[in-house]
């Protein structure tokens, strides 16, 4: 019987691999409505469903969800990234269909939903819960206590006899090390939607056994949705009344910015429209000197196209990683929502946050002490380390053949259920 459960519950993916003993590991495979994966995107799906009772709900996950939330327009509630609200104290939950969900609620819904679909292979008797956690989490002013407070909340109500938290650039590490030939002092940046995390680690084999000596982490709340945000406020917002103006009382004023970034982050836009704020915006198209450009606005929250705006900006950004440039495609702004990105405009774009994560990597090398050159191995994980501007950071800084990628989704998780296995795992937790 397996002993260990890694979950690596991930801003866009979540992963849950079991350790079948002390090296080898494998995935929980889901079987939903939408067919078997042994990955679950990171999403939910409410809908009212009259055959289960009143007020009852209709819960589905992954791409279930997003099947769900597609063949529904109008009547699902489709949240995504919904791990960026664990360390924030302004999200004190949300409505859905009149019912409110904290954080914790939300976990457990997902989860829930990944074990029934897991069937029989779900490891119901597995003793040691292992969870990934970000060096530090995303938002503006993030709170790890709140958010490891929302994480037990919600992982408690599982019954794992023990649960502990470890950094998921560690887990990743370790998942690499297996494969190691010989001592080595390993450098690995996780790129996840919410996060960017470093972990610096020594990994030396004594009489047989892997043993680790963690040196030092540092990490920013800047990631894959970061980027996102930026081709969305470049692309979209101008066509929906970004810098457009409004009349008070005889003065013209800028529609407020912040309608912008709300509409510019998954996370935030799967809640846009329970929020005052949207009633906020309703109330502004009268006096608007553009009033069209605000009613699309609306029309785009009040037909829920956050997800085939996140389909758009997820293809444009893929294609970008192979190629100089890239078409944007987005069906609901019409011919306003057809254009040409180059790979230079987006790298101008997303040159703050470039910034910004290599201001993390030299925190991690300046307060340890460790120059480019004491660094044997550096690992890239994650869907992000794809993109050109991330991995010439290190390309910079190491030679090519010293940087390895692999296992971009599920390194973590196996790396999490392989650390479960082992006696000194107090030595592993953040």
């Amino acid at each position: 019987m397996a002993q260990a459960l890694g979950l690596d519950f991930g801003t866009t993916n979540t992963v849950i691999s079991v350790a079948d003993d002390s090296e080898h590991t494998h995935s929980v495979a889901y079987t939903s409505p939408a067919g078997t994966s042994d990955s679950m995107r990171t999403a939910l799906s409410f809908l009212k469903d009259r055959q289960l009772g009143a007020g009852a709900l209709k819960v589905e996950a992954g791409q279930a969800a997003i099947r769900e939330f597609i063949d529904n327009p109008g009547e699902c509630r489709f949240l995504q990234s919904i791990k960026t609200f664990a360390a924030s104290p302004l999200f004190q939950g949300t409505l859905v269909h009149a019912r409110r969900f904290q954080f914790e609620d939300l976990m457990e819904v997902f989860l829930k939903r990944l074990e029934t679909y897991a069937g029989d292979g779900w490891p119901s008797g597995a003793k040691r819960l292992v969870a990934g956690r970000p060096v530090h989490f995303a938002g503006a002013n993030p709170d790890p206590a709140l958010a490891t407070s929302r994480y037990n909340e919600a992982l408690t109500r599982f019954g794992f006899p023990e649960i502990h938290y470890v950094y998921e650039p560690v887990a990743a590490a370790f998942y690499f090390a297996q494969n190691l030939k010989a001592d080595a002092t390993v450098l690995v940046a996780d790129f996840g939607g919410g996060t960017t995390d470093f972990s610096l680690i020594r990994f030396e084999t004594e009489g047989g056994k892997l043993k680790a000596t963690p040196i030092g982490q540092s990490g920013v709340g800047i990631a894959g949705d970061q980027f996102d945000a930026r081709i969305i406020d470049q692309l979209v917002a101008p066509e929906i009344g970004k810098g457009s103006q409004f009349k008070s009382f005889g003065k013209l004023l800028d529609v407020p910015s912040n309608y912008y970034l709300a509409f510019s982050r998954w996370n935030q836009l799967s809640v846009f429209k329970t929020l005052k704020e949207f009633s906020d915006l309703k109330s502004l198209v009268r006096q608007a000197e553009e009033p069209e450009k605000l009613e699309l606005f609306i029309d785009l929250i009040d037909h829920d196209e956050g997800y085939p705006l996140y389909q758009a900006v997820s293809a444009a950004k893929m294609a970008l990683s192979s190629s100089e440039e890239a078409e944007f495609r987005f069906a609901p702004l019409g011919k306003a929502g057809e254009k040409t990105v180059t790979r230079a405009a987006f790298e101008g774009w997303i040159a703050d946050d470039i910034a910004r994560m290599e201001e993390a990597l030299d925190q991690v090398l300046q307060t340890t002490n460790t120059p480019a050159d004491g660094i044997d191995k550096v690992f890239l994980t994650g869907g992000t380390s794809f993109v050109p501007a991330v991995r010439n950071i290190f390309r910079r800084r190491f030679s090519e053949d010293k940087i390895e990628t692999g296992g971009e989704l599920v390194s973590i998780a196996h790396g999490l259920a392989l650390i479960g296995e082992r006696d000194d795992i107090e030595q592993w937790v953040a």
